[in-house]
């Protein structure tokens, strides 16, 4: 039997928006900054550079990491790397609470990747993908840690999603 094409995989469906969010972001203040410079008297060429290459790097660090899933693997790719792991092959998953919630998932190759669980509970069809390795990895045996973080956040999403459906039909 032939299988057709492989399914294209799924994404953070927002994350468009809050890179045009952050080019915005550095555009302005390298803007306000410019203009603050050049309404004082004190611009030169070297501060113009020098207010570019700050709006450069404040629009490199508010792009958020990209991440996408799919059968069997999950990645972020951020401005500077790409991260990698085998949802099929799960060996542990972590969450770290705290000011910025995150986590850290690891497979059996030793590979290691931190994501926002935010992601995960905005884009249902990235969660799937991800819960399908996960629950791979469960009947295999390799997950072996965090089972319990995976039944909270499992939770945590389908709470949500029901409180999303029941708004959107007028019942809440």
């Amino acid at each position: 039997m032939e299988r057709g094409p492989a399914p294209a995989p799924a994404g953070d469906r927002h994350w468009h928006g809050n890179a045009r969010l952050a080019v915005i972001y550095a555009l302005v203040f390298g803007a306000l900054a410019t203009l603050t410079d050049w309404e004082a008297g004190s611009l030169t060429p070297a501060r113009v550079v020098l207010w570019l290459m700050l709006a450069a790097a404040i629009g490199l660090l508010l792009t958020p990491p990209r991440v996408a899933a799919g059968r069997g693997w999950l990645s972020v790719r951020g401005p500077l790397c790409r991260r990698m792991v085998r949802t099929d092959a799960m060996v542990g998953v972590r969450q770290y609470d705290g000011v910025s919630s995150h986590l850290v998932f690891r497979d059996i190759d030793g590979r290691r990747l931190e994501l926002d669980p935010r992601v995960l509970a905005a884009n249902p069809f990235l969660w799937h993908e991800v819960d399908t390795g996960l629950r791979h990895s469960l009947q295999t045996g390799t997950l072996r840690q965090g089972v319990d973080v995976l039944r909270r956040l499992e939770r945590a999403i389908d709470d949500e999603e029901a409180r999303a459906v029941l708004k959107e039909s007028g019942m809440s």
